[in-house]
Parts: C-alpha cells; structure tokens; sequence
C-alpha cells in the first residue's frame, strides 16, 4: 500500500467518473438494453412455468438477476477496454510517463469502472424493483459485494484485452466472440435444471455463472449453486483477472 501514490488513485477515478457523465449515450445504451430485456423476457414468459424455477417465483424474479449482471459486465469491460482510446489519442502515453506506479493507475481505472458499473447496476436493480421484482432487502449488502466482485473481474478482463491489442475496432470482435457467449451461457435468461448435461458442463465452466447465481440466490432465495460457493469462485476470478490486468497493463507499451 505504501507505493500507491493516491493522488493518481484518485484522478484516474475522477476521470473515469467525468467519461461517464459526459457518455451520456454510453449511459442509456448500457441501461437501455438490460431494460429491454427485462420487459419484453419478462413481461412475456411471466405467466409461463419453466422446469427448474420454483412455483413461488414467477420469470421475472428469476431474470433480474441476471439483467442487473448484464449492465454491471458491459459497463465493466468497456472501463477496462477504454485503455484502447486512450491508447489512440496519446492520453496512455502521458499517464505511463508520469513518476507514478503502474500499480496506482491500474487502480484509479479498475475503482472508476466498479463505481460507474455499481450506479447503473442499482438503477437496473431500481427498474426491476418498479417492475415488481420481489428482492430480498437483506439481500441487498451481499448482492452489493457480489456486484463490486463482478465488476473488478470483468474490468481487469477488459484490461488484459487492451493490453494486448492496438485496433479499436477489434473490440467489437471480442464482445461478439468472448463477452456474449459467457453472458447467454451464465444461465441469466434460462434456468440450469433440463439442460442436456454437454452443456451443463458448459455452463459450470462459465466464472459468470456463479455471479448471476449468487445474485439470483442473495437478492431472491433461490439458487442452483450454494451461494457460498458462488463467492469462492467470483472472489477467485476477481482475483486472477485483477492480476493478469495489472500484469499485461504493466507490460503495455505505446
């Protein structure tokens, strides 16, 4: 802790903050398109009885979880990914140059990414809540861990992309092939029991699973993992991506 230099903690923070107040547009697509979701899913399939969701619960409550998720991992990996416009525009450059530790910036960007990802994962989680979804209040601390876990492992992935490319334009090509793919196999939209066990498998192998599940089992009662597990692997995989993001974003040259 002594070789953070916390004024550049801050700034980093503070910029990520002012990015996201201005990206206005990145704001409501991130809002938008959960919401989206949620409604025409929700509304749609909520009469509908689905093996594997409990009667007690309808498919609205079973699929906010996993659309809070959804604006929490976006808004993240775009944090982590942004290290690619700054690349572009010369601002990385300044910032590697300046007598700080890699170290601290690394921070200032991964604690900017978590708190922008936080706000738009509570107004998700507020549009649900409008939409009837029944949360459990004590659910909401531990929810807010699993969040803030959630966020620093998708923004220390976005840094290990980064890092290793050079065209903005590849990283549509990312989300398409890496991002989408672990979001629709993390069982947000379809319940774990009835899967054919090849994907089942699958699915177990997803880290995003045992996120959307944790959500799933603190904020509403019911899960397929025990949620302690959850944690274990979320904490793991928060751990290991903040890692590896520090690691390449330390070995970033431009």
């Amino acid at each position: 802790m002594n070789n953070l230099n916390w004024q550049a903690v801050y700034i980093m923070w503070l910029r990520q903050m002012k990015r996201f107040v201005r990206a206005r547009s990145r704001l409501i697509a991130n809002i938008v398109q959960p919401f989206f979701f949620l409604a025409i899913f929700g509304f749609g399939f909520n009469q509908a009885r689905f093996p594997g969701i409990p009667s007690s619960y309808n498919y609205m409550d079973f699929l906010a979880p996993g659309m809070i998720t959804m604006a929490v991992l976006f808004s993240s990996i775009f944090a982590g990914v942004s290290v690619i416009w700054d690349k572009e525009f010369g601002f990385l450059k300044e910032v590697l140059v300046a007598p700080v530790r890699r170290i601290s910036i690394v921070l200032g960007r991964t604690l900017g990414g978590a708190t922008t990802a936080l706000i738009q994962g509570f107004i998700v989680m507020f549009i649900a809540f409008l939409l009837n979804v029944n949360f459990s209040l004590l659910g909401i601390l531990p929810a807010i861990v699993l969040m803030i876990l959630i966020s620093f492992s998708a923004v220390g992935f976005g840094l290990v992309i980064a890092s290793r490319m050079e065209d903005i334009h590849g990283f549509q090509l990312i989300m398409n092939l890496i991002i989408f793919p672990l979001f629709f196999l993390s069982t947000a939209f379809f319940p774990l029991s009835g899967v054919p066990e090849p994907l089942k498998f699958v699915i177990y192998l997803d880290p995003l699973t045992y996120g959307v599940d944790g959500l799933r089992g603190v904020l509403i009662g019911f899960s397929y993992i025990p949620v302690y597990i959850d944690f274990i692997v979320v904490l793991g995989m928060c751990i290991l991506m903040m890692g590896l993001g520090s690691y390449f974003f330390g070995k970033c040259e431009v």
